[in-house]
């Protein structure tokens, strides 16, 4: 299967898929070289992801996009209280408009839980909405870990969180990253990655991919 992983970060989502083929796109060139140490086989572009998608959608079978997240978020009701004023950045609208008009495979289009009433009905697993044209069954997550806790600590153990973090996710970042909490903080657990892509593999008939 051809997996086209938009806006890729580390790889959280993608760290358990097994038997695909994955072109995964992330405009951070240093973000883009540590999934390249994680995922050595996949095709890694460092580029625009929201464009590459409009001009390659054509190409794959899968299609997974987790656009940026910061201006959707619940924090958002807080941080315009404090005089950060901005709009929501409706990319994500677009690229779900486009997908679903004009992508025959399967997508999933991921983000957090919004502070506003998304303009289309999300489906909802832990801690994120999901988009996506095929249903995905509710998972348990987390193993008992509470990485609410973990997301938003400042604890004086917060090198304890990374560990934590990192062993949750099963991913060692090099200590010459900065930023590495926020890193593993913007992961998809991987798990639920894997049980995604599973569930778009249900009853899906061969002749609705491209070839």
């Amino acid at each position: 299967m051809k997996v086209l992983n938009l806006y890729a970060g580390i790889g959280g989502n993608r760290k358990l898929w097994e038997g695909v083929e994955v072109t995964a796109v992330e405009s951070n060139p240093k973000i883009a070289e540590i999934y390249k140490n994680f995922f050595p086989d996949d095709k890694v572009i460092v580029t625009d992801a929201h464009q590459y998608l409009l001009e390659h959608f054509k190409e794959f079978e899968f299609i997974w996009s987790s656009p940026p997240c910061p201006t959707h978020s619940v924090t958002n009701n807080f941080l315009h209280a404090q005089g950060n004023i901005r709009y929501p950045d409706m990319s994500i609208w677009q690229e779900i408009i486009f997908l679903k008009k004009w992508f025959y495979g399967k997508w999933c289009v991921e983000n957090v839980i919004s502070y506003y009433p998304p303009l289309w009905p999300p489906q909802e697993l832990d801690r994120h909405y999901f988009w996506a044209n095929f249903y995905i069954r509710p998972i348990k997550t987390h193993r008992g870990f509470n990485i609410a806790n973990a997301r938003g600590s400042t604890r004086q153990d917060g090198k304890e969180h990374d560990r934590t973090l990192e062993q949750y996710h099963g991913f060692k970042i090099p200590k010459k990253y900065k930023n590495k909490k926020l890193l593993l903080r913007n992961c998809v657990y991987p798990p639920l990655g894997l049980h995604i892509l599973n569930e778009s593999r249900r009853n899906v008939q061969p002749e609705l991919f491209l070839k």
